[in-house]
């Protein structure tokens, strides 16, 4: 018993009369002589070709009894009583290793009869029992490879076909090719890579979630239970450095977009692009302790949120850095007024996006370089207050860049729209620059418009009201105390309007707003004026009327006519 027992466990017992295995070799060779891998037969598949339904299994199982008569003489060259076992082993080896070459055959075909991007759940019932089919059919193959020993030869066939069908298929998507390395992308300038951003988008979300995800889907299928491990070796060498490549890409459009503002949205882009689809995508097919994944991570949090930060800190540097000297003529919107709420329009679609990248448990301390973009970069929020005297900038100090970039980056450009009206000459000039900006900054705000959502309604209702509130100022400095408290009213109000023949309103709803107001103040004065001075006066109530009509754009006289800019 203890001799027996010693026995090593690689050599199984002889069960079967060697006359038995003789003829199940025998039988196999029949077999393999018709599907022989280097005959006629070679252009045709047992699986997917093959008249006789049940030839492909008889097949499988010809080769799992080769493999077993191969042990079986192999172990009887140890005992004495063994009857031709060199000859037998010799012979069932290279049966073996005949039906390998086939099988190997057949997994080239069937893997050829696959699509460049495998999806198992389409609408198409018909296709995806037909992929299911082939797919079980490949594990069969794979599963008697593996078996006999013949493993790396079934690797081998499966990584360069499939390796070349996802190359296929990513090239098809974003238009990569498959030679394409690290050190090249590298190399590449904004200007070169800035094109390819729209394709990169869309390709690279199709990629992860579809391409990759059917090739983990089909090496789940092939290689499955104690093969698992070959399988999730095999989908890592297929697809990894694919992968690798695609969010090299994206690094690299990050690396060269760094402190350029116009180029925030295409970063943001790319962390959209991530977090939503790509990301979630690569932990499904790679798993989350992958190479891929916290590739991927690291560029979504920490590149992308660096960069992010970087060009939102340039771009309230930019606001800051305008010279408060440099007006517009006649107080009209300043272009600098335009730029930043045109920016901060289409800024306000990735809301979501800069809340990631702003929140407490995104951020790092590898953005150092964000809080040195300006001054007020590093300013504590209640700082904005020192700057503004209106109750909606006194809403605006609450917040800060952190946790609201866009408010913040408003506040800033009110509080240097106050610098800059500080600059004008005229009083009356200066509150009219203040009354056209705030009510541009109001109506790019209201009506409903995602920087609405951002900043809140109420805060667009206060700059309404703001800009109502420079209007009635405005109103009282440029009419003047001549005019609006009798005196010498025929000069002052014909001084007053020719002071205002070159200045502009932002827009008509303005300019309506600004004769409005102008009408309702000067008016009722002047017709009291005008009873009391009868003939001698110069101008009629009609004249005054007329004067300030054609102001800002105007052209008929309509004393009654007000908006929502003014009413109360």
């Amino acid at each position: 018993m203890t001799r027996a027992g010693s026995r090593s466990t690689l050599a199984p017992r002889r069960t079967l009369p060697a006359t038995v295995v003789d003829d199940t070799v025998a039988a196999a060779a029949i077999l393999l002589d018709k599907w022989h891998p280097e005959d006629s037969s070679s252009g045709r598949s047992l699986f997917l070709d093959s008249t006789t339904p049940h030839e492909a299994d008889a097949f499988l199982r010809a080769a799992k009894d080769l493999h077993r008569a191969m042990l079986f003489y192999a172990s009887g060259l140890t005992t004495k009583d063994v009857h031709g076992g060199g000859h037998g082993l010799i012979q069932a080896q290279e049966l073996l290793d005949t039906a390998m070459r086939r099988l190997q055959l057949e997994l080239q075909i069937l893997l050829s009869s696959l699509p460049n991007v495998l999806k198992f759940d389409q609408d198409d019932d018909q296709s995806t029992d037909a992929l299911r089919e082939t797919c079980g059919h490949l594990r069969a193959v794979a599963e008697a490879m593996l078996a006999a020993g013949y493993g790396q030869e079934c690797v081998s066939v499966f990584k360069e076909r499939r390796r070349a069908s996802v190359a296929s298929a990513l090239q098809r998507l974003h238009g990569f090719s498959s030679s394409l390395q690290q050190a090249t992308i590298n190399k590449l300038s904004w200007e070169q890579i800035e094109p390819k951003m729209q394709s990169w988008l869309s390709g690279a979300r199709a990629a992860f979630a579809s391409v990759f995800a059917g090739e983990r889907d089909l090496c789940d299928r092939v290689f499955a239970g104690e093969n698992a491990s070959v399988g999730d070796a095999l989908f890592s060498a297929v697809a990894e450095d694919k992968a690798m490549i695609i969010l090299a890409f994206a690094e690299a459009a990050v690396a060269r977009a760094r402190r350029a503002p116009e180029r925030l949205f295409r970063v943001l882009d790319v962390h959209d692009a991530l977090t939503e689809t790509i990301i979630p995508s690569i932990v499904a097919a790679f798993g989350d302790k992958s190479e891929v994944t916290a590739r991927a991570v690291t560029l979504a949090v920490t590149k992308v949120g660096d960069a992010a930060r970087g060009m939102v800190a340039s771009f309230e540097a930019a606001i800051e850095k305008e010279p408060a000297k440099a007006t517009v003529a006649g107080g009209a919107v300043h272009p600098l007024t335009r730029y930043v709420m045109n920016y901060l329009v289409f800024l306000a679609d990735y809301e979501n996006a800069l809340a990631r990248i702003y929140s407490a448990e995104q951020f790092t301390d590898t953005s150092s370089s964000v809080g040195s973009g300006s001054d007020t970069a590093s300013s504590s929020s209640s700082d904005l207050s020192m700057s503004s005297t209106s109750s909606s900038s006194m809403k605006l100090a609450t917040l800060s860049l952190w946790s609201n970039p866009i408010g913040w980056l408003v506040s800033v450009l009110m509080r240097k729209l106050d610098a800059k009206a500080g600059n004008y000459r005229e009083a009356a000039l200066s509150y009219l620059f203040l009354a056209n900006n705030t009510h541009y900054v109001a109506k790019k705000v209201g009506g409903g418009t995602k920087l609405e959502a951002v900043l809140g309604e109420e805060w667009a209702e206060a700059q309404r009201a703001k800009a109502r509130g420079y209007v009635d100022v405005y109103v009282r400095a440029a009419w003047g105390t001549k005019v609006l408290r009798g005196g010498a009213m025929d000069e002052a109000v014909v001084e007053a309007a020719t002071m205002q023949e070159r200045w502009v309103a932002a827009d008509d709803d303005m300019g309506e707003a600004l004769r409005a107001v102008a009408k309702a103040a000067v008016v009722p004065t002047y017709r009291m004026f005008y009873r009391r001075q009868g003939a001698a006066a110069r101008l009629t109530p009609g004249d005054v009327i007329g004067m300030i009509d054609g102001l800002f754009g105007g052209r008929a006289s309509d004393i009654s006519s007000s908006n929502s800019l003014v009413s109360t």
